[in-house]
């Protein structure tokens, strides 16, 4: 019998290559030959300059509710989702962390939590200590409700800053 741990890192990882593999292909971002390398300011311009002086490991972390009961394929695409959703606002408002996640073994964590009160709990917490977030809410076409939030993805950034929200949870 397959782990839904396995199922949900294999997916990330092919999640991960298919994103690397596209962003490689893009302009760099400042490199003049880019749309977007004009002088104005992403919101959190500043939380970008903090996390690009932290030097060590980065990582992204999935938070999965345990009690929706999701099959493990759903899980397996509700995380994908997020880790893509994260990515691309990641690319928008904190792009020196992603480089470095890129650069550090694009690490992706599965935890869990026990309820959407959890989940909203390590959200908000997430969004008061400036982290990238993308929260997942299901469209409700199979095993889940429309609307139902389903996956937080938490960075990418420094491991220290992403523990300290998502550290006391247990490993999916």
């Amino acid at each position: 019998m397959i782990d839904a741990s396995l199922i949900v890192g294999i997916s990330a990882t092919i999640v991960s290559f298919v994103i690397g593999y596209t962003i490689a292909k893009l302009p760099r971002l400042g490199d003049g030959n880019s749309a977007s390398s004009n002088n104005q300011s992403s919101p959190d311009e500043g939380t970008d300059k903090v996390f690009a002086d932290m030097g060590g490991e980065y990582k992204m972390v999935l938070v999965v509710r345990n009690d929706l009961k999701m099959g493990k394929g759903k899980i397996a695409a509700q995380c994908g989702h997020a880790a893509v959703g994260a990515f691309e606002s990641g690319l928008r408002n904190t792009p020196a962390a992603i480089r470095k996640w890129q650069n550090s073994g694009q690490a992706k964590i599965a935890l869990k939590v026990d309820n959407e009160v959890a989940l909203m709990e390590v959200y908000r917490s997430a969004k008061a200590n400036k982290l990238n977030c993308c929260m997942i809410r299901d469209a409700g076409r199979t095993q889940i409700e429309p609307n139902t939030k389903t996956v937080l993805a938490v960075g990418p950034a420094p491991v220290v800053a992403v523990d300290s929200v998502t550290g006391h949870l247990k490993l999916l």
